[in-house]
């Protein structure tokens, strides 16, 4: 068992990512075309996190041409070069899978509000 864990350990990534639920993200992936690779951007609300260790992902949902796209990413995958954050979402439930019926404004999450002080220690 021990072995296990310590090969797992390895597929770790050095930068731990914070992620929490209801938080607006962009996710910037490695996508491989024939003998080509570039960036392509997904920009989402995270509506679930799950897994833990290695195994551990996050789902991305947006809206896109009037359909919802929902896409998982392993947290330690090296196809995801970065995730950046672009607002913090305050939300009381663990899984946002009631976003999948809204539509328009009212798949918003409410934006968390922080404090100076928050601000200062980052």
């Amino acid at each position: 068992m021990d072995k296990i864990k310590a090969i797992e350990n390895e597929q770790l990534r050095e930068n731990k990512l914070v992620l929490n639920i209801g938080d607006t993200v962009r996710v910037h992936v490695k996508i491989k075309e024939g003998n080509k690779e570039r960036i392509q951007v997904f920009e989402g609300t995270i509506i679930k996190k799950q897994g833990g260790g290695s195994n551990e992902t996050f789902t991305v949902r947006r809206v896109a041409y009037g359909t919802g796209v929902e896409k998982t990413f392993l947290v330690n995958s090296p196809k995801v070069e970065k995730v950046e954050i672009v607002r913090s979402g305050k939300v009381r439930r663990a899984k946002l899978y009631y976003l999948r019926d809204r539509v328009g404004k009212a798949t918003k999450v409410k934006e968390k509000i922080t404090s100076k002080e928050d601000k200062k220690a980052e």
